[in-house]
């Protein structure tokens, strides 16, 4: 059997479409989600009645008790998590000193606690196994910062840094830690967007395109596969060319 695999925020965009390739590919995927079910339902439904194997499983990943009840109940029934990864966030577009300390903790919560939980829960499993793979959901704004987006920027900052770390300390236990950071993907995140600024980014990026949601979930799925099996700590951009 594939290594099982679970994806946070698996319920719409990047996450739904990563969990969907991992299954299409034959692993047993847990779609996680939190205040939309039914994508990840319906998702599961499709993939088992195909023959495969999926499990759509609530936890809000800022949330001790909900991340360690998720893996005991994935753990239940399709052993130990093998590939995890952490794409579950929020995002917040305003002004530095419009954000209060209460939406700056809750966002640091989600984005950067919400990874230290599901990794803490995955890695005894890893370290037990000497094998793993860990794939974190940056943003190229956590490399280069973004006007109005101190606090959405400075959470995926402190995922790059987080992935660089565990890289070096699990390495010699063979558990690979690698990083995606995503240019302007066409997902429901960027839908507070208009028209008119998400034509500006379009035409800021060299591709002259803004990025799909499955493109990003096939960069996730080569660094978690064997044919990135010499690939740990590393930041792969999927932005178009955006920044360089």
């Amino acid at each position: 059997m594939k290594e099982t695999v679970l994806v946070t925020g698996a319920s719409r965009g990047i996450g739904l479409a990563t969990a969907r390739l991992f299954a299409a590919k034959g692993h047993p995927t847990v779609f996680n989600y939190n205040r939309s079910p039914e994508p990840a339902f319906e998702a599961a439904r499709e993939i088992n009645a195909a023959g495969g194997m999926a499990l759509a499983v609530k936890a809000d990943v800022s949330r001790p008790d909900e991340v360690t009840a998720m893996f005991d109940a994935v753990r239940g029934q399709l052993g130990g998590v093998d590939i995890l990864v952490n794409n579950a966030a929020v995002a917040r577009q305003s002004l530095f000193t419009d954000v209060d300390y209460d939406e700056w903790r809750s966002t640091f919560a989600v984005n950067v606690d919400g990874m230290y939980l599901c990794c803490r829960a995955a890695l005894p499993h890893m370290l037990h196994e000497h094998k793993g793979s860990i794939v974190n959901l940056s943003s190229m704004w956590g490399q280069v910062g973004a006007s109005c987006e101190v606090l959405y920027s400075s959470t995926k900052a402190a995922v790059i840094g987080l992935t660089k770390a565990l890289a070096q300390e699990v390495g010699p236990s063979g558990i690979r830690v690698n990083c995606i950071a995503p240019g302007v993907i066409d997902t429901e995140m960027n839908s507070h967007l208009s028209q008119d600024d998400l034509r500006e980014l379009a035409d800021s990026t060299p591709l002259m395109r803004l990025g799909s949601p499955e493109e990003v979930a096939r960069a996730v799925y080569f660094l978690a596969s064997a044919d990135a099996s010499f690939i740990t700590g590393q930041v792969l951009c999927p932005n178009g060319g955006y920044i360089t």
